[in-house]
């Protein structure tokens, strides 16, 4: 398996804030650009979505390490199946870094035809987070 890694991001809040945020697939509407997503849906721990030209997706958060980790699996029926899995680390009372990995369950040919947009999702995820406010 190929590991897709994001940058790292720097977030001037609190570890347990973003963790609190991050844990809750309700506050992910604000990650994922609107134009890109329809039909979103999501209770605390999951979500389902459509993705033009792609389909429906499903994702789900399967493990924590509070104020550390959060793994996130795709759902049965997702057209691409894989692994998320997001990284805190505490630099300060109000610093913390964030990195996002991503572990498409692809073939070498798939996985060489979307590496780079993948590449650019999981860029985009931290920027992302990186304008959001966690108080």
């Amino acid at each position: 398996m190929s590991k897709i890694e994001s940058r790292i991001g720097v977030l001037k809040y609190k570890d347990e804030n973003i963790f609190q945020f991050l844990t809750d697939f309700n506050n992910f509407e604000h990650l994922i650009p609107a134009d890109k997503v329809k039909n979103w849906k999501a209770d605390k721990d999951s979500c389902s979505f459509n993705v033009d030209g792609l389909g429906n997706a499903g994702l789900r958060i399967i493990e924590k390490e509070e104020f550390k980790t959060i793994k996130i699996s795709s759902e049965p029926g997702t057209p691409v199946s894989f692994l998320l899995w997001i990284q805190l680390k505490k630099i300060e009372e109000k610093d913390c870094r964030i990195k996002v990995t991503l572990e498409p369950k692809l073939n070498a040919m798939m996985l060489s035809m979307v590496k780079k947009p993948l590449q650019e999702f999981v860029d985009m995820l931290v920027a992302q987070m990186e304008t959001l406010k966690f108080d």
